[in-house]
């Protein structure tokens, strides 16, 4: 299986690898990755504490892993502004390509939404300041990331919704921001998913390929640890839901993560 794809360039744009359940075998992971046409994988941060692992990971392996830098929503605490000071100084860290992972996550607690908002309008700053995408992160919080997002748009604010869940009316509201991108991950092969009914809708030009490992294997995985070497499962079924090949799948989301992360 693996010689089938070993022609074809994925790029994984957005895959924790850095995540303690790769430690055992990150090596033979990064190795099958190439095997399976996966050739570059980028590794959103999430917060202070997890930079040192990821750019531990990325400093052995510059050609295939790429770092960005943000703090994800579910990190708000009330310590944030004194996190988002930390981060900063990581800006200007080597091959950073982009803002991220950064949203609301309104799934496991409201408590902190303001902060959220706050650190969300904070780390887009920084995006438009250094010409780099965001990668948003949202979860049971759509009307609440619109409303930012209808604030902050402008020419200088580009990026993508990573794991995309949503239906026909946040794939409008995200096409009229223009500049946003489409992460189809595993969930677009689960039976419920939805993501599978609403792909051929978005525009080819705005798909990107992601796994968000360690989280959300697609089938037959689903359930155990999901990782980057199963973009060309993902890639699959999309070529099914929108009517291509798996090679123009391949072709077409690997030169929009080229244009989105300038990689």
């Amino acid at each position: 299986m693996a010689c089938l794809y070993l022609s074809m360039h994925f790029i994984d744009t957005h895959s924790h690898l850095y995540s303690s359940q790769f430690s055992e075998d990150i090596n033979p992971v990064l190795e099958n990755c190439k095997n399976l046409g996966v050739k570059q994988i980028i590794l959103p941060n999430i917060d202070v504490d997890s930079w040192a692992d990821l750019e531990s990971l990325v400093s052995k392996n510059p050609t295939q892993l790429y770092p960005t830098v943000g703090l994800h929503p579910c990190s708000v605490k009330e310590n944030y502004k004194a996190e988002l000071a930390k981060l900063e100084k990581l800006l200007d860290k080597p091959n950073n390509v982009a803002i991220g992972e950064i949203g609301i996550d309104l799934y496991w607690d409201k408590t902190f939404l303001s902060a959220q908002q706050e650190a969300f309008k904070i780390q887009c700053q920084w995006a438009k300041d250094l010409g780099l995408p965001i990668i948003i992160h949202v979860r049971d919080a759509w009307s609440e990331i619109f409303d930012l997002m209808d604030e902050l748009i402008d020419e200088k604010l580009s990026g993508v919704f990573h794991c995309f869940t949503g239906g026909e009316i946040e794939i409008e509201k995200i096409k009229s921001y223009k500049t946003f991108y489409f992460g189809i991950g595993g969930v677009i092969t689960f039976k419920k998913g939805g993501v599978d009914k609403v792909a051929h809708l978005i525009p080819k030009d705005k798909l990107l390929l992601e796994t968000d490992s360690p989280y959300l294997a697609p089938t037959p995985h689903r359930g155990k640890r999901n990782s980057s070497e199963y973009i060309p499962l993902i890639a699959e079924k999309l070529a099914q839901c929108i009517g291509l090949t798996i090679e123009q799948v391949a072709e077409l989301t690997t030169k929009n993560a080229q244009n989105l992360f300038k990689i």
